[in-house]
């Protein structure tokens, strides 16, 4: 069992999940837009290793359905009011407060907390992800909280800027961390380039093996007082 001095988390599908279901809320997003449904929650996921940074969350979740809508051959005649209408209906839809717990999710951060410094390091805007955290309860929880703001400088992992902001306020070394996330392009990467030990939980969504290989594999966050 390794001994760090700072553990830093990762929020979405790692700390928390969404209570609405993705699905569902897909396809309501799709009939309130009048559009005919092409993409899955699935399809989502898979293109966003292949999305530039976007400044605003309405310009990430456009970039979002249009490259869906790209790799489904989507006419590219209606393809810009569909993801316009597509957006607007999905953002109204979706209710960042809704999300919970992961599976000993809670009980590991406590245990975080008591072993030293903790960070978090989240890809996604300061207003929604701490509507998420307000939510959980768990907003003053950490030493650092870093948020995607590409104003500031801060892009999303696996870009380093995040890493780094983090080690920075919690004043401590790459070689002295360990990053837990569910990604294995986002957070894995990101952390193995920066010389920081990870941890991959198994977000439970089959999702195929990568070149990006984490220091340790969680089933669950239960698990983490195995390793740190």
């Amino acid at each position: 069992m390794a001994a760090y001095d700072a553990i830093c988390f990762d929020l979405d599908r790692t700390l928390c999940e969404p209570t609405q279901d993705a699905t569902a809320l897909l396809e309501s997003a799709f009939d309130r837009a009048g559009v005919e449904q092409f993409c899955t929650p699935v399809d989502l996921r898979a293109v966003l290793p292949s999305l530039p940074v976007a400044e605003t969350e309405r310009e990430f979740h456009e970039l979002l359905f249009r490259e869906v809508a790209d790799r489904a051959g989507t006419d590219r005649t209606i393809r810009e009011s569909a993801v316009s209408s597509l957006t607007t209906a999905y953002l109204e839809l979706r209710d960042p407060t809704a999300v919970a717990f992961r599976p000993g999710a809670a009980a590991a951060l406590e245990y975080a907390r008591d072993r030293g410094r903790v960070g978090l390091i989240t890809n996604g805007g300061r207003k929604t992800q701490s509507r998420k955290l307000q939510a959980l309860g768990i907003e003053d929880a950490f030493d650092v909280r870093v948020f995607t703001e590409p104003s500031a400088g801060i892009y999303p992992k696996p870009n380093a800027e995040p890493f780094e902001y983090a080690l920075g306020k919690l004043g401590v070394e790459p070689a002295d961390t360990i990053h837990v996330g569910d990604s294995p392009y986002a957070d894995i990467a990101g952390a193995n380039a920066m010389g920081i030990d990870s941890a991959l939980v198994d977000a439970g969504d089959g999702a195929d093996a990568t070149d990006h290989q984490p220091t340790y594999e969680l089933s669950s966050l239960s698990a983490l007082e195995s390793i740190v």
